[in-house]
């Protein structure tokens, strides 16, 4: 085996999630939330590796591993999870290495667990399907299972039910992130939503949803993190084809026709803007 396969075998990105489009139509009495969305998935993100080793264990590192615990991570979960089902007692040594914000809204542990299940899959030769891999997953969270097949797909309920979207709109477009380095609770924000039905997800192609869409959280995360405004004012500037908030924020994007055109509005945002992260990337 060559050294490239080798590397290919043994990580696996944890794509970094956007929500298209976010609508909110009741609270449950759970604790969840019925919604509509339609998650889409850049082609950056996270790197989870996988050593042999005695048990399951794992190591963080990062621009963002400051303060995440190595015991008490969705990555473990995952990978014990996966274990427990499969049967498997072959140990795994698990790295992490955090490129995305924590609290950000762009799948960050929901999107690590996926690719730790994905990973995994993999290193343990068990040959599970995307679709039994994302089942594993539910109990991990709300978004895991769209983050398992990080491809396309609109999600319902509480974002569990997908349906793939196949030849779909967006990969000849490029998306900035922007997020203002302040972590925000989904809990939180879910709880600041005013309770108001303001009607179903539209039809039609991804992008056609998306800018016919809203998301229902963007109002609540704004009265609670202000800078928000100012995020989405600078994108709106760069004149992208959409702009808007990401899941429960406080990440904005923007996509844009071109890498060139994302990579022009980020230096816009870094300009007007200190203390912010950036990211650019193409659809998968």
């Amino acid at each position: 085996m060559s050294d490239s396969n080798l590397v290919m075998t043994n990580e696996e990105t944890a794509y970094a999630k956007i929500n298209l489009a976010l609508h909110v139509r009741k609270r449950l009495p759970d604790g969840y939330h019925q919604i509509e969305t339609i998650f889409a998935f850049l082609d950056q993100g996270d790197v989870i590796s996988v050593e042999p080793g005695a048990g399951v264990t794992l190591e963080i590192s990062g621009q963002f591993s400051e303060g995440l615990s190595r015991t008490d991570n969705l990555v473990l979960q995952a990978a014990q999870r996966l274990a427990e089902l499969s049967g498997v007692t072959q140990g795994a040594r698990l790295h992490l290495d955090k490129r995305l914000p924590v609290a950000s809204g762009i799948g960050g542990g929901s999107a690590d667990a996926a690719a730790t299940l994905r990973l995994l899959n993999r290193y343990w030769g068990l040959d599970h399907s995307l679709a039994a891999l994302a089942d594993v997953a539910k109990p991990l969270g709300a978004d895991v299972p769209a983050c398992v097949h990080s491809e396309t797909c609109r999600g319902t309920g509480i974002g569990q039910d997908l349906a793939i979207i196949a030849g779909d709109d967006l990969r000849n477009h490029a998306a900035l992130l922007i997020n203002p380095l302040v972590g925000v609770s989904t809990a939180d924000i879910f709880a600041a939503w005013d309770g108001v039905d303001r009607g179903a997800l539209g039809d039609g192609s991804p992008m056609e949803i998306a800018r016919n869409g809203r998301n229902d959280l963007q109002k609540p995360a704004v009265a609670l993190v202000p800078i928000l405004t100012d995020m989405l004012q600078l994108l709106d500037e760069s004149q992208p084809v959409m702009a808007q908030m990401s899941g429960s924020g406080a990440t904005c994007f923007a996509l844009f026709d071109t890498l060139d055109a994302a990579a022009a509005a980020e230096r816009h945002c870094r300009k007007a803007m200190d203390n912010i992260w950036t990211m650019i990337g193409e659809f998968r």
